[in-house]
């Protein structure tokens, strides 16, 4: 059963925050923001990047302490200074990216540091495996408590992740960003969790910048703005307009592809012919300056393997890339980087960012050479003009270029991999999953920005799981399928076309 107004006094109120405030130096996190989580429900926790969801989050699972306001469990004021006090109050988060030991197995996971011994402190491994299957017996889940983490698919160790939050007897679940890199199928087969665990009485707050998945699975949506809360709406009865609205602080524009006429554009990219083992086999397509190229497929398709490819972060078996007409060899990115392409990987974290490294660092990393005198020395007050006129065009939200880039939110983090490709001034520009895990607000400011690079005359390759995102951005698809390039079809093509060649395997026909 849906609640369609969860405000009323007959459901049990879990969690109260009141006021809550949160300041790091030069920046407010979080102003005066309310939130509560009533029993049995889905509670969505909305905003852009940097409007202070995950801050509130971890203030109420212990990681950060308040500066101000107060937090009520089961309506009694409550003290969560580390994240061990949140779990014994049945607190319990999935942060976006799992922190699973993969060498150990799925018991060992669950029972880390609390395993259960025999006499001379020996440890019981039977009853170990026993009360993680009995775990997830009661998720309706099978998994063999054995199992070691590294074998498992990422959407299994989310469960992993679940079965070890409710391990502590957790009332109160936070799940950030669960489905970011679940197929359909395994989101589905998350939400039966979800509901199962609703129907237990267990309150859940679900972090998703996925609207589809808001209507689908919540029941109230609380939306986040600038660190202060906005308001609080019954998801059933509040149009996605309105919450966009309410998270962005403006109506979101949705306009057409524009196609241009490309028809005497010169070929800045050609791939003929480009097979890696079993990964890809035999890609051939061509990329015209102030052309973007959306690559769909499903999960396992093989796009971003191609991106890598041409990138030459894995090598090829056979095969020619061009570049401008002319045969290139592209044996590492470096190679690649003095060719004119730049490549934003889908982890911006592990292979787009040095997050240890301040914005201005990081914009000007693939650059350092303009930057630098005979003798190797940084200029550092040209390398901060220039990264502060990147900050000042995509609007990236830092206190100063100084700002470490970690601690960016990641709509930002993201900018942040875009700006340092445009100061290297790409000719070609490789987008992989350009805005996962990016707010509505933040994606409609990266559309725009790859339109005004295609008329720019940047050539541009977008790869995205998201069909709606392929056939807002891009002026043609190429579609894969198994390592195959299956068809490259107009702008503006139906979504049935786009998934008939997706599922077009090897010796079959489309459906």
């Amino acid at each position: 059963m849906r609640h369609s107004s969860l405000g009323g006094g007959a459901m049990t109120r879990l969690v109260r925050m009141e006021g809550i405030d949160k300041v790091f130096p030069g920046v407010k996190a979080l102003d005066a923001v309310d939130f509560d989580l009533l029993a049995g429900e889905v509670h969505a926790l909305m905003g852009e990047n940097g409007a202070g969801k995950s801050t509130l989050m971890k203030c109420l699972s212990g990681v950060y302490q308040p500066d101000g306001g107060r937090i009520l469990i089961d309506g009694k004021p409550v003290s969560l200074p580390t994240p061990r006090s949140a779990q014994d109050q049945g607190i319990g988060i999935i942060h976006q990216e799992l922190a699973l030991m993969r060498d150990l197995t799925v018991a060992q996971n669950i029972w880390i540091g609390r395993e259960p011994r025999k006499s001379f402190g020996r440890l019981d491994e039977a009853k170990l495996n026993a009360d993680a299957a009995a775990i997830f017996d009661g998720m309706n889940v099978k998994m063999d408590p054995r199992t070691p983490v590294s074998s498992l698919t990422i959407a299994r160790q989310q469960m992993v992740e679940i079965a070890k939050a409710l391990s502590y007897r957790s009332r109160v679940l936070i799940m950030d960003e669960p489905t970011a890199a679940l197929n359909d199928t395994e989101i589905a087969e998350l939400f039966a969790i979800i509901r199962r665990l609703r129907s237990e009485g267990v309150g859940i707050i679900y972090i998703s910048h996925k609207m589809d998945e808001i209507r689908q699975i919540s029941d109230r949506v609380t939306v986040m703005r600038d660190g202060t809360y906005v308001d609080t709406v019954a998801a059933a009865d509040t149009p996605i307009e309105r919450i966009i609205a309410m998270m962005v602080g403006r109506e979101i524009q949705h306009s057409d592809i524009a196609i241009p006429d490309l028809s005497g554009a010169e070929t800045a990219l050609e791939v003929i012919d480009v097979s890696r083992g079993a990964e890809l086999k035999n890609i051939s397509f061509d990329l015209k300056q102030g052309e973007i190229l959306g690559f769909a497929g499903l999960m396992g398709a093989g796009r971003t393997e191609l991106a890598r490819a041409i990138f030459g972060a894995e090598p090829i078996d056979r095969g020619e890339i061009r570049v401008h007409g002319k045969p290139v060899r592209i044996a590492s990115p470096s190679d690649a980087v003095r060719k004119g392409i730049g490549y934003l990987s889908e982890d911006r974290k592990q292979f787009g960012l040095a997050l240890g490294l301040d914005v201005r660092a990081n914009i000007g990393l693939p650059s350092m050479g303009r930057h630098s005198d005979r003798m190797g020395r940084i200029n550092e007050g040209k390398l901060s003009e220039v990264a502060r006129s990147y900050i000042d065009m995509l609007r990236i939200r830092t206190p100063h270029d100084a700002q470490e880039v970690r601690l960016l939110s990641g709509g930002n983090q993201q900018k942040v991999v875009i700006a340092k490709w445009l100061l290297r001034d790409c000719d070609i520009l490789i987008f992989d999953e350009p805005t996962r895990g990016i707010d509505v607000g933040a994606k409609a400011e990266i559309y725009r920005l790859l339109a005004d690079l295609a008329k720019r005359g940047k050539a541009i390759i977008v790869i995205s799981s998201e069909l709606p995102e392929v056939l807002r951005v891009s002026h043609r698809i190429a579609v894969m399928c198994e390592g195959r390039l299956t068809g490259i079809l107009p702008g503006g093509a139906r979504q049935e076309e786009i998934v008939a060649l997706a599922t077009k395997r090897e010796g079959k026909t489309a459906a």
